[in-house]
């Protein structure tokens, strides 16, 4: 899962990628989270209205501590096309205004 992640990630400017406090594989852009990986799946920043539609199916859980603030767990994606684009979703969330043009005018 790590290595699609990265993948998907390596795709967006300024991304990068650390060990956090708690061991786990974080992506970042410009030192904001937007994807936390761990053992058993992957967490990553949406907001209420699209963890509320996700969380509808199987796959997606509101996961402890950050879901309250629309972040979205997965286990076992069965669709990287649909992780693909949610995790681009994220970076979305979490980048800076100059950050989100330019992706949106590279596409």
């Amino acid at each position: 899962m790590l290595k699609k992640v990265r993948g998907i990630c390596g795709k967006l400017p300024e991304t990068t990628e650390v060990i956090d406090g708690f061991g786990h594989t974080t992506f970042k852009v410009k030192d904001k989270s937007f994807i936390i990986m761990s053992d058993h799946g992957m967490t990553f920043k949406s907001d209420l209205e699209n963890q509320e539609i996700l969380l509808q199916q199987e796959q997606f859980y509101k996961p402890p501590y950050i879901g309250h603030r629309g972040w979205i767990g997965v286990n076992a994606p069965k669709d990287w096309e649909q992780m693909a684009i949610l995790l681009k979703e994220a970076y979305l969330h979490a980048a800076p205004k100059r950050l989100v043009k330019q992706l949106l005018e590279s596409e």
